[in-house]
C-alpha cells in the first residue's frame, strides 16, 4: 500500500501553524489525488512522537519504498519543496521520531519550506531556539496559506510521479 504521511500536531490550536505544514499539505493534495490508490495519514499524536503512528503501517523494509513523509522545513523558503531520500532528520524532531521508530532512513520525504525570504531568494530564519519555536508554532498569514495552496499542485504531481514512475524521476522533475 502506498502511504503519504503529513507530520504535524493535532488540535485546533495548531491547525494553521507552520509546524503543521505536513498535515496542511496532505489535506490539500488528498483532494487533488482522489482516485489514486494512496492512503493519506495525518497522525493524531504530537510531532515529536510521529514515529509511533508511522511504524505500525510499515511491516517490512520493502514497505519503505511506498512511504512518503511530508513535513515543514525551516531551511527552505516558503513556496519551495525538496524531495529527499535516505537522509538524516536534519534536526527535525518529528522526522527523527519516524527514523527511530522505523530503524531506517530509507524512505522518501518531501520537505516544504516555511521561512520567509527576501527578493534575492535568501531566507530570513529566526535566530535562537526560543525564536525558532515561536516561529514554527506561529500561525500562517492568509497570503502564506495561499502560497501553500499553489505549491500543493506541484507536490501532488511529485507524489503521483513517485508512485507511478519513480522517486528518481520525481526528484529530477521537481527538485
Amino acid at each position: 500500500m502506498k502511504i503519504v504521511v503529513g507530520l504535524g500536531n493535532p488540535g485546533a490550536e495548531y491547525e494553521n501553524t507552520r509546524h503543521n505544514t505536513g498535515r496542511i499539505m496532505v489535506g490539500l493534495i488528498e483532494k487533488k489525488l482522489e482516485g489514486v490508490k494512496i492512503k493519506f495519514i495525518t497522525p493524531d499524536n504530537f510531532m515529536n512522537n510521529s514515529g509511533k503512528a508511522v511504524a505500525p503501517l510499515i511491516k517490512t523494509k520493502k514497505d519503505l519504498k511506498d512511504l512518503v513523509i511530508i513535513y515543514d522545513d525551516i531551511d527552505l523558503p516558503l513556496g519551495k519543496m525538496k524531495i529527499s531520500f535516505n537522509r538524516s532528520s536534519g534536526g527535525h524532531n518529528g522526522l527523527g521520531s519516524v527514523i527511530k521508530a522505523l530503524k531506517s532512513e530509507e524512505f522518501l520525504r518531501i520537505r516544504i519550506g516555511i521561512s520567509p525570504s527576501i527578493p534575492s531568494g535568501k531566507i530570513k530564519k529566526p535566530k535562537g531556539e526560543k525564536a525558532v519555536i515561536k516561529f514554527i508554532l506561529g500561525e500562517y498569514k492568509k497570503s502564506e496559506l495561499e502560497t501553500l495552496k499553489k505549491l500543493s499542485k506541484k507536490v501532488a504531481l511529485a507524489v503521483e510521479t513517485i508512485f507511478t514512475e519513480s522517486k528518481d524521476k520525481a526528484m529530477s522533475l521537481y527538485n
